[in-house]
C-alpha cells in the first residue's frame, strides 16, 4: 500500500526533488528522435500503365518508416507526445496515460528541452517502460530522453518558460511542496520552488508574461493561499473498529485480554469487556492495521485504573515507515504545553477521563503500534483509544468511513449499487471497490453515492481519487465515469457537479471535480456526490473502480477573481492588489467567473474565459499601462476556452455564436480576431459544437514548404456549410488553412488526412523539430475509397462518400455468399478503359458521389479523362442500395456485377447490368440472374471469343438454369450455361489459358464431389475438380496467377475454423505459406508483381517477384495493414489506410491499365528516342557500307595493276608543250588499238 503524501503546514520552503542535475541523473529512455526507413517495396509498375488501389478508406499512406501503423487514435483519455516522420506522418516519441495539456521550450545546461505538463500520472518513451511522473516531465528532443519531475500531486494545466529568469512557472490543480495550484521550477538547481504567495485557492488554467515582465495567472481562484485546517480541527474520527487489532503480553485474565475491548469505548469505566490489561510486571504493545492510509493529527488515550493498574509511559510507532512520532500535550498537573517522543507520559489522575496528544508531524500511515514501557501498580493497560484527523474523506468502502460508535450526528458514508467487490490496495493508498460490467454500459449498471461529514460551511476543493490500472491489470477495460452532485442547499449559491472523467490512469491520481461553496451537513441537506459509469461507451467489458472523495477546506487572502499579476522579486502584499490593472479587472468580474486562456502580443495581453463586467464579456484586452480594458470588436456572446496567437491573428475557440452586438456573423464556436484592424472574421461558418482546443501546426498544402494551419478540437461533428462549400461531417476535429481561407476537408488538393485529438503544440523547438501533444491518425493522402499509385499517391477527380451498408435480411451463411460476409462499402473494384480512343476510369462499389453536373450518383462512377475528367454515373434505373463488386469492359460494353437491382427500360435487372460506353446509355439488358441471392461476385472475359463469364450466388439466368457460373455471349446476346455438372456459390473466376477457367468458392462437381476450386474446359464443356483442391481447408475467395503461363496459381480463403489460409499450386501439388497471419485477417485480393530489385529466392516465389495481399491483413507484432507484400518467406506492410469512425480501412483490390505483371525489364523508352536511335543506327550502317565499298574498289584496282597517274606540275606542263592543241583535238574522234569503244 502506498501511504498518503505528507502535508506541510510550515512556512514556504524549497522542496528538492533530487540533489543532482536531473537531465544527467536519470538514464535515457531512448535515443534521439530518429525514424528507421522501411525496406523498399521495389514494385515494377513500368509495364502496367496506370495503377490504382480501391477500397473502403478515407486516407492512405505507403509504409515507408518503421512505426507507421493502422491503429486508431486513443479515445480512452491517454495521449502521446508526437513528432513528424520525414514523410509527414505523425509518430509518438512518448506515451502518457492521460492528457498532455501544455508545453514550452526551455534552455537547460546549454540544451533546449521541452517542459511537458498535463493530468497524466506516467510517461515513457515508445516501446519502453513507463515511469511514474504525476503531471510534469521533461523531454530532450536532441536525445529523446524523458526525465520525470516528481513532486506534484494532481494535474498541470499551464506552463510558462521564462528563460530570462531561468524559471518555469507551473499552474494547475495540484499540491506540491507547500504550494497549491501554482509553483515554480528552477532551471539552475533543477528543483521545485514555492512561490512567495504559496499558490491559489483554486485551479490555474493559463499563465502568460506581460510586456512589463510580470507574470499573469488566470483561472478560477478567488485569492492567494493554500489548503487550511478547519476552524475546529481534528474533527474526523479514524475508524478503528474495522482495523485488524493485535497485542503483545496481554493478560490471561478473562474479560481483560482482548485488545478490541478498548475500541469505541469512550465512557472511561473499568471492567471486564471494557478494559485491556497487560500481564503483571510486563511491558507490552497494542497494534492496529488498516486497509487504508490516513494522516492522523490527534491521539486520545483513556488510561485504566483497574485494581490500581495503569499505563505510565508509552511510545507511538507509525508503520510501515517505522518512525517514532513526536507529540505535544498539556501536562494535567501544570497545565503547560509539553512534548514527548519515546517516553510519553499518561496521567493516572482519576478525575482525568482521557488525555489528548497532538502529532507534531502529519505523517501518512496505514498501521501503528503503541508500546507500553512503564506502568502504575501491577501492570499496564488502557480503557479506550481514539484517533482523529483533519482530512475529510468519504470512502466507497464503508468500513473505512467514520464508525457509528463515534457519536457523530452525520458521519461520512457511502451507498453502493451493483456488482462491487473489494480490491487490495497494492500500490494505492487504500483498498477500493471494483465492479466488472458487461455491455451495454449504462448509468444504472453500478453506482456509488459519497456522503461526507461536513461540519463547517465554506469553500472547499473536492478531489476524486482514482486507483491506477497497472496494479490490478485492468488498463484495457477501464473507461469513463459520470459525476453529479449538489453542494449547497440553495442551488443558486453553487453550480452543480456534472462532468465525466477517464479512469485509465496507470498510477493513482486525483481530479478536482468541484471548487466552491459547500454547506455543512444538516437534517435537511447533506452534500453528496454520485458516481456512475458514463452511459453509451463502446466497451464490451468495463472495469469500474471507486475509492474515495476528499473535501479540502480552502483558506485564502481573498480579493481576487480569476486574474492575478505577480511581480517577481517583490513581496506579496494583499493591500496592493488593486494597484494592478489585471487584478482590478478580475475583481470586476461577476462571482464564479473563470479565465481559461491568456495570450500576449507586444504590450497587449488578451484575456479569455467565462466572465462579464459592465460591457466586457468573455474576451478582453489590456494594453500597456492603460488601466481600462479594451473590448474586442463587440465582444463574444459565449465562453472562450482556447486562444492561439499567430502574428496579428488571434484564433479563438469556445461556445459562442457571434458578438454581443451582433455585428459579426458566422462566428460559430470558432473565429479569428485581427489585432491590427480590430475586427472579427469567421472561419468558414464555424462548427456546430463547442471548441475546446485551438492549436497551431504546420502542413504542406500547395508546395513543399510547410505553412501554418490551425487545428480545432471539441465537441462537434460538423464543419458548417458556407459559400459553395457543403457541410462536412467530422469527429470533433477540423483544420483551418489560412492561406486558402477554407477548411482542409474542403480543399480539392492532394493533402494529408489528419484526425483525432490535438491538445497542444510547440512549433520550431529547434530548426528541424516541432512537437505535438494529442492522439492522432495521419495519412499521406486524404482520399475516399481510391488512390492512384505513381511517383506519389494522388486522388481521382471525384468526390466519393461511402454509403452505410444496410443490414442483410438474408439467412444465408457466410459460406454461401461472398457479399454477405464482407459488409462491403466504399469502392470495391475499378477498371481502366483505353479501348477505341477512350480514356475512362470506372469505379464500382457502394458509395455516393457527385457528378460534373452537381447531381448525386450512386455506386458507380465513370471518369472521362478525354473530356476534362468529367464524372458521370448510372441514373435512377439502378437501385441506390446496390453494390458493384466486379467490372469488365468488352468492346464498347461495360459489364457491372454485384448485388445489383433495378429496372432499365422497363426490364428488371438483377446481378448484372450492361452499359454502352460509346453512346453513354444502357444496352438491352441480359436477363436477370435469380435464385439463391441473385448476386455476382466475379466477371472474367474470355479473350478469344469475347464471351463474358460471371460467377456468384444464383441458380438461373432468365429461364435458363445456370448454377453459380453462366456466360453471356456477346455475339448472340444471350446467356449460355457452361457445362451442366457444377453447382454452388462462386467467389472468384480466373482464366489460366484460352480454354481453361478456374472457379473458386463452395462448389459441387458432378453432383457428388464437394470442392473449393474447380476448372472448366471450354473444349469439352465440362467441369472438374482442380488437382489437389481437396487439400484446401476452405472455400477459395480470391485467385491470381503464379506465372505467366497460368500453370502456377495462388489461392486464399477461410479455414473452417475461421482463420485465413494462403496457398500456391504448381498444377499438381499445393504448398501453404507459413500460418503467421493472425485471426481477423480478411484477404480480398491477390496479385503477383515483378520487382526492380530481387530478394532472396524461395520455394514459393521467384526472387524477381512478390505477392501482394489486399484487404485487412493482421501481421504478428504489427497489427493490421491494408496491403501486404509476401516474398515467399516474410510478410511486410505495403499500404496503410484509415477510415471514418476512427477505424482502419481496407483495400479491396489493386487494378491496372495493362496486365503485364510478369514482364521483366526496365522502363520503355519514349517513341521519339526510339526513332532517333533507329535513325542513328541507319546512318551508321550506311557509312559502313560506303567505307567498305571504297576499300573493296581500291583492292580490286590494285590487283588489276592500276597505278596512280603522275601528278607533278612538270610532267603536266611538258606534255602540253610537246602536243599542240589542234592535234589533241583531232585524235579525240579516233579509236586506239586495245581501248574499249562506247
Amino acid at each position: 500500500m502506498r501511504l498518503p503524501s505528507r502535508r506541510h503546514h510550515a512556512a514556504p520552503r524549497r522542496m528538492t526533488t533530487t540533489s543532482a542535475f536531473l537531465l544527467l541523473a536519470l538514464s535515457s529512455l531512448s535515443s534521439a528522435i530518429t525514424f528507421t526507413p522501411a525496406p523498399a517495396a521495389n514494385l515494377d509498375f513500368s509495364k502496367l500503365g496506370r495503377v490504382a488501389l480501391a477500397g473502403d478508406f478515407s486516407g492512405i499512406s505507403l509504409y515507408e518508416f518503421e512505426g507507421q501503423n493502422e491503429r486508431p487514435y486513443s479515445t480512452n483519455g491517454s495521449e502521446q507526445l508526437l513528432a513528424r516522420m520525414p514523410n509527414g506522418a505523425f509518430a509518438p516519441v512518448a506515451n502518457t496515460d492521460a492528457t498532455i495539456r501544455t508545453m514550452c521550450a526551455f534552455e537547460v545546461g546549454g540544451r533546449t528541452v521541452v517542459m511537458v505538463g498535463g493530468n497524466f500520472t506516467s510517461i515513457g518513451a515508445v516501446d519502453s517502460e513507463v515511469q511514474q511522473s504525476p503531471g510534469m516531465a521533461l523531454f530532450d528532443p536532441a536525445t529523446a530522453e524523458i526525465t520525470p519531475l516528481p513532486g506534484l500531486s494532481g494535474q498541470v494545466n499551464a506552463v510558462l518558460c521564462d528563460q530570462q529568469a531561468n524559471i518555469v512557472y507551473v499552474g494547475g490543480s495540484f499540491v506540491g511542496a507547500n504550494s497549491t495550484n501554482a509553483i515554480a521550477w528552477q532551471g539552475e538547481s533543477q528543483t521545485w520552488t514555492n512561490l512567495p504567495f504559496a499558490g491559489f485557492n483554486g485551479p490555474v488554467a493559463s499563465i502568460s508574461k506581460a510586456s512589463n515582465g510580470n507574470i499573469i495567472f488566470g483561472g478560477s481562484f478567488t485569492g492567494l493561499g493554500n489548503a487550511s485546517a478547519p476552524s475546529t480541527p481534528d474533527g474526523q474520527v479514524i475508524n478503528l473498529s474495522t482495523a485488524s487489532i493485535s497485542s503483545g503480553s496481554s493478560t490471561s485474565t478473562q474479560g481483560f485480554s482482548d485488545p478490541r475491548n478498548i475500541i469505541c469505548k469512550t465512557g472511561g469505566a473499568d471492567g471486564a469487556g471494557s478494559t485491556w490489561l497487560l500481564q503483571d510486571g510486563t511491558p507490552g504493545f497494542w497494534s492496529a492495521k488498516f486497509g487504508f492510509g490516513f494522516q492522523p493529527t490527534k491521539l486520545r488515550l483513556y488510561n485504566t485504573r483497574q485494581d490500581g493498574r495503569g499505563t505510565q509511559t508509552w511510545r507511538f510507532t507509525a508503520l510501515p515507515i517505522n518512525g517514532i512520532m513526536n507529540f505535544t500535550y498539556i501536562d494535567p498537573a501544570t497545565q503547560t504545553n509539553k512534548s514527548c517522543t519515546s517516553e510519553c507520559p499518561l496521567s493516572n489522575d482519576p478525575d482525568l477521563k482521557f488525555q489528548d496528544f497532538h502529532f507534531v508531524n502529519v505523517i501518512g500511515m496505514n498501521e501503528f503500534r503503541i508500546d507500553i514501557s512503564r506502568f502504575y501498580g501491577s501492570g499496564g493497560g488502557l480503557n479506550g483509544i481514539e484517533l482523529f484527523a483533519d482530512d475529510i474523506y468519504s470512502y466507497a468502502i464503508n468500513d473505512f468511513n467514520e464508525p457509528a460508535c463515534a457519536g457523530g450526528e452525520f458521519p461520512s458514508e457511502a451507498t453502493i449499487t451493483g456488482p462491487w467487490t473489494a480490491t487490495p490496495s497494492q500500490q494505492s493508498t487504500s483498498e477500493y471497490l471494483t465492479a466488472r460490467l458487461t455491455g451495454p454500459i449504462t448509468n444504472t449498471s453500478a453506482s456509488v453515492v459519497f456522503t461526507p461529514d461536513i461540519r463547517e460551511s465554506g469553500h472547499y476543493s473536492l478531489n476524486l481519487y482514482t486507483p491506477g490500472c497497472l496494479q490490478d491489470n485492468t488498463c484495457s477495460t477501464r473507461g469513463r465515469v459520470k459525476l453529479t452532485g449538489q453542494m449547497t442547499a440553495d442551488r443558486t449559491k453553487s453550480e452543480p457537479i456534472d462532468l465525466d472523467l477517464y479512469q485509465t490512469n496507470n498510477y493513482d491520481k486525483y481530479d478536482q471535480i468541484y471548487f466552491g461553496a459547500v454547506d455543512a451537513s444538516s437534517g435537511s441537506f447533506r452534500p453528496r456526490v454520485t458516481m456512475t459509469p458514463l452511459a453509451g461507451q463502446s466497451l464490451d467489458e468495463m472495469t469500474f473502480v471507486a475509492q474515495r472523495i476528499g473535501f479540502t477546506l480552502i483558506n485564502s487572502t481573498g480579493g481576487l477573481n480569476g486574474l492575478y499579476e505577480y511581480t517577481p522579486g517583490r513581496a506579496v502584499n494583499a493591500s496592493d492588489f488593486m494597484s494592478s490593472a489585471f487584478n482590478r479587472l478580475g475583481a470586476s468580474f461577476r462571482t464564479g467567473s473563470v479565465v481559461n486562456a491568456l495570450a500576449t502580443s507586444g504590450d497587449t495581453t488578451y484575456i479569455a474565459g467565462n466572465f462579464s463586467a459592465g460591457n466586457v464579456r468573455n474576451i478582453v484586452a489590456l494594453q500597456g499601462n492603460d488601466a481600462n480594458p479594451r473590448q474586442l470588436g463587440g465582444t463574444l456572446n459565449g465562453e472562450v476556452e482556447s486562444l492561439f496567437l499567430n502574428g496579428t491573428n488571434l484564433f479563438v475557440g469556445g461556445g459562442f455564436n457571434g458578438t454581443v452586438s451582433g455585428s459579426s456573423t458566422g462566428l460559430s464556436n470558432v473565429a479569428v480576431y485581427d489585432t491590427s484592424s480590430r475586427t472579427w472574421r469567421p472561419l468558414g461558418a464555424g462548427v456546430n459544437g463547442i471548441v475546446q482546443h485551438v492549436v497551431g501546426m504546420t502542413m504542406n498544402i500547395t508546395s513543399s514548404t510547410p505553412e501554418l494551419v490551425v487545428a480545432v478540437n471539441g465537441d462537434f461533428d460538423q464543419l458548417r456549410a458556407f459559400g459553395n462549400n457543403p457541410a462536412v461531417e467530422v469527429e470533433g476535429f477540423g483544420i483551418w488553412v489560412p492561406s486558402q481561407g477554407n477548411w482542409l476537408q474542403n480543399l480539392d488538393l492532394p493533402v494529408e488526412l489528419i484526425e483525432g485529438i490535438l491538445s497542444a503544440s510547440i512549433l520550431n523547438v529547434d530548426s528541424e523539430t516541432s512537437l505535438y501533444a494529442g492522439s492522432l491518425v495521419s495519412r499521406a493522402l486524404g482520399a475516399s475509397g481510391a488512390a492512384i499509385l505513381g511517383e506519389d499517391l494522388s486522388r481521382f477527380p471525384v468526390k466519393i462518400r461511402p454509403t452505410p451498408t444496410a443490414s442483410s435480411t438474408s439467412a444465408l451463411s457466410k459460406r454461401d455468399d461472398a457479399l454477405a460476409d464482407k459488409g462491403l462499402s466504399g469502392i470495391v473494384t475499378g477498371v481502366f478503359d483505353s479501348s477505341n480512343s477512350r480514356n475512362l476510369t470506372i469505379l464500382g462499389g457502394h458509395f455516393t458521389a457527385t457528378d460534373s453536373d452537381g447531381s448525386e450518383i450512386h455506386n458507380l462512377a465513370i471518369i472521362d479523362g478525354a473530356d476534362g475528367d468529367k464524372v458521370s454515373g448510372f441514373g435512377q434505373e439502378i437501385a441506390q442500395n446496390s453494390t458493384f463488386v466486379a467490372l469488365a469492359v468488352h468492346g464498347d460494353t461495360l459489364f457491372a456485377g454485384g448485388k445489383v437491382r433495378g429496372n432499365v427500360n422497363g426490364v428488371n435487372v438483377s446481378g448484372l447490368v450492361t452499359y454502352n460506353l460509346a453512346s453513354k446509355s444502357f444496352n438491352t439488358q441480359p436477363q436477370a440472374l435469380s435464385g439463391d441471392n441473385g448476386t455476382v461476385s466475379a466477371i472474367a472475359v474470355r479473350g478469344t471469343t469475347g464471351d463474358v463469364y460471371v460467377g456468384g450466388s444464383f441458380r438461373s439466368a432468365g429461364s435458363l438454369g445456370c448454377n453459380g457460373v453462366c456466360f453471356y455471349s456477346t455475339a448472340s446476346s444471350q446467356w449460355i450455361q457452361p457445362g451442366q455438372n457444377m453447382a454452388g456459390a462462386v467467389h472468384s473466376l480466373m482464366w489460366i489459358s484460352d480454354n481453361i477457367l478456374l472457379a473458386g468458392g463452395n462448389l459441387t462437381v458432378n453432383n457428388t464431389v464437394s470442392t473449393f476450386l474447380a476448372t472448366y474446359n471450354t473444349e469439352t464443356q465440362t467441369w472438374d475438380n482442380y488437382p489437389g483442391a481437396s487439400n484446401l481447408p476452405g472455400p477459395v475467395s480470391a485467385l491470381t496467377k503464379g506465372n505467366n503461363e497460368g500453370t502456377h496459381i495462388w489461392a486464399t480463403g477461410i479455414n473452417t475454423n475461421g482463420t485465413v489460409y494462403l496457398a500456391k499450386s504448381d498444377g499438381t501439388t499445393w504448398r501453404f505459406a507459413d500460418e503467421s497471419l493472425e485471426a481477423g485477417t480478411d484477404i480480398r485480393g491477390l496479385q503477383i508483381f515483378s520487382l526492380t530489385s530481387s530478394h532472396d529466392n524461395t520455394d514459393l516465389i521467384d526472387s524477381s517477384e512478390a505477392l501482394m495481399l489486399t484487404g485487412s491483413i493482421v501481421l504478428p507484432g504489427f497489427g493490421t495493414a491494408s496491403a501486404v507484400l509476401f516474398d515467399g518467406q516474410d510478410f511486410r506492410p505495403y499500404a496503410l489506410t484509415s477510415n471514418r469512425g476512427n477505424t482502419a480501412g481496407t483495400i479491396s483490390r489493386i487494378f491496372t491499365e495493362h496486365s503485364n505483371f510478369f514482364d521483366k525489364g526496365g522502363s520503355p523508352l519514349p517513341l521519339v528516342f526510339v526513332v532517333l536511335i533507329g535513325l542513328g543506327i541507319s546512318l551508321a550502317l550506311m557509312l559502313l557500307i560506303v567505307v567498305a565499298g571504297l576499300l573493296l574498289d581500291r583492292l580490286r584496282k590494285k590487283r588489276e595493276g592500276y597505278v596512280p597517274a603522275p601528278t607533278s606540275m612538270y610532267d603536266r606542263g611538258s606534255g602540253i608543250q610537246r602536243i599542240p592543241p589542234h592535234e589533241l583535238l583531232e585524235n579525240l574522234s579516233k579509236g586506239r588499238s586495245g581501248a574499249p569503244q562506247v
